[in-house]
C-alpha cells in the first residue's frame, strides 16, 4: 500500500516551496496539502482558539486554511479533514523560503507544522532553503532541496523514522547545486545572533510605527560533548544540514543546581 504524507509550510498556499515539495513526494506517496490561506512566518507554535477556521478546497487533496496558522492546519488536518484510511505516515512542513537555525526554530511557523505532527503522534520533518534573498523565489527551482527530501523520505520509509516520540527532524538545505552540495551533516543548533531588526517608520497622516525585519544570518558555534558543528556552520560549508529537535525543553542539568538553590 501507497504511504500517505501530510504537507504544510508557514508561506502560504501558493508558495512555490510547498510546490516543490509536492513535486518532489508525489512520486512516492500520497500528498494531502493543508497549508495557509497566507504567509504565516513566524508565527511560532500558535492554534487560533478566539475565530473560527475554515478549509477551502484549492484541488483534489489540497486544501488552505482561511487565516489558519501551520499549527492549525496540521491539527485540523488530522482531526477534522483526515478519514481514518487517510491517516499520515509522515508530516512535512516546508519548503520553507530561508533558513530555520538555532533559536530561530522557536520563531518558525514551518518548525510549528513538524511540532504539532510529533504531538499528534506522527513522525515529522521540517526542511527549509537557505536563501540569500527570498524576493527571487519565484524564479529558484529548490532542485537540491527536492533531491534531499526524496532521499530522506525515502530513507524512512524503506527502514523507520530515526528519532522517538516528539521529536522531528529539522533539515536545512544550503543556497547551492546538487552537484555542489557536499553530503549530509548531523548537526547540532547553533547560537543565533540577533541584532535590532525593529524600524521605524511614519504613515502619509504623520503617526509613528514599526516594521520588524530580517536579521543577517550571524551565529556562534555552541560547546557540546558530542563536538557536532552547528547547522549554521554547516550550512556554510557546503553541507545539508539535520538537526534532531525535541519538544521537551527540560534543562536538566540543572535538575540538581535548582533543587540546591531551593534549600
Amino acid at each position: 500500500m501507497k504511504k500517505k504524507i501530510l504537507l504544510t509550510n508557514d508561506d502560504g498556499y501558493d508558495s512555490k516551496g510547498l510546490l516543490a515539495l509536492r513535486d518532489a513526494l508525489s512520486p512516492i506517496a500520497d500528498i494531502l496539502i493543508v497549508a495557509p490561506s497566507s504567509e504565516k512566518s513566524a508565527c511560532g507554535h500558535g492554534l487560533s482558539l478566539t475565530k473560527p477556521l475554515r478549509f477551502v478546497k484549492i484541488d483534489d487533496d489540497f486544501y488552505k486554511l482561511d487565516d489558519g496558522t501551520p499549527a492549525d492546519c496540521v491539527y485540523l488536518a488530522l482531526n477534522a479533514l483526515c478519514k481514518e484510511e487517510f491517516r499520515p505516515d509522515l508530516v512535512i512542513s516546508g519548503i520553507n523560503l530561508g533558513s530555520n537555525m538555532g533559536e530561530d526554530i522557536t520563531y518558525s511557523g514551518t518548525a510549528a507544522g513538524a511540532m504539532e505532527g510529533v504531538i499528534q503522534g506522527i513522525a515529522s520533518i521540517a526542511i527549509s532553503q537557505v536563501m540569500r534573498d527570498k524576493n527571487w523565489s519565484d524564479t529558484f527551482d529548490f532542485s537540491l532541496a527536492k533531491q534531499v527530501i526524496a532521499d530522506v523520505v525515502q530513507k524512512i520509509f524503506d527502514a523507520r523514522f530515526p528519532l522517538g516520540k516528539r521529536k522531528f527532524l529539522n533539515i536545512n538545505i544550503p543556497q547551492i547545486s546538487p552537484s555542489a552540495c557536499k553530503g549530509y551533516k548531523i548537526t547540532q543548533k547553533g547560537y543565533r545572533l540577533y541584532s535590532n531588526a525593529a524600524h521605524l517608520g511614519r504613515n502619509p497622516r504623520g503617526q509613528e510605527y514599526y516594521w520588524l525585519g530580517l536579521h543577517p544570518l550571524a551565529w556562534d558555534e555552541r560547546e557540546h560533548p558530542s563536538g557536532r558543528i552547528s547547522d549554521f556552520a554547516a550550512v556554510a560549508d557546503g553541507y545539508v544540514s539535520i538537526t534532531p529537535i525535541t519538544l521537551d525543553m527540560t534543562s536538566y542539568e540543572d535538575l540538581e543546581t535548582l533543587e540546591s538553590w531551593l534549600q
